[in-house]
């Protein structure tokens, strides 16, 4: 989980890759009237989140459920938003990728054909609540390659009893 930029995607596919696992992105669950707000510039309400939490929540249980294992590459800014993602499982596990705004402003510029603009980072951050310790998350920085940063998650994910999925 993080912010517009934060490297969910990147690091999410490497990860999964690492461990075998699927990689899923949250934005591919986003309903058409989610993408075009945020393409007119708008930040998304809880209520268009809603829906879209509720349909990520439910493809982590069926792959969870069916012995299946994911990497969930969201944005779960708020922690309303993460307990709907969990929602008690205590299979899943959040990873929050911490980076700076300039260091993110910076990948945001550079990147191409993303339908989140520039414009709403600073929204993005003003709803940022940085998950606390009773999630249990994995923190990890994002100044350092992809590779360094999964070393980091997957030194921090339990062997005995590996999540079934984790929230990126």
């Amino acid at each position: 989980m993080g912010v517009s930029g934060s490297g969910k995607t990147s690091v999410g596919k490497a990860l999964a890759n690492r461990l075998g696992w699927t990689y899923e992105d949250a934005d591919d669950f986003h309903p058409p009237a989610n993408v075009a707000k945020m393409s007119a510039g708008h930040p998304l309400t809880d209520d268009d989140r809603r829906p879209w939490l509720r349909a990520i929540a439910g493809e982590i249980d069926r792959v969870a459920d069916g012995g299946g294992r994911v990497v969930f590459g969201c944005s779960a800014l708020k922690r309303s938003y993460r307990d709907v993602l969990v929602h008690g499982r205590s299979d899943t596990r959040i990873i929050y990728l911490d980076g700076s705004r300039d260091t993110i402003a910076g990948r945001i510029a550079a990147r191409r054909h993303h339908f989140m603009p520039p414009g709403l980072l600073d929204s993005q951050f003003a709803t940022l609540e940085p998950p606390a310790p009773d999630e249990n998350p994995i923190v990890v920085g994002i100044d350092h390659p992809i590779e360094q940063i999964v070393d980091g998650i997957v030194a921090q994910l339990p062997t005995a009893a590996a999540p079934r999925s984790v929230v990126e």
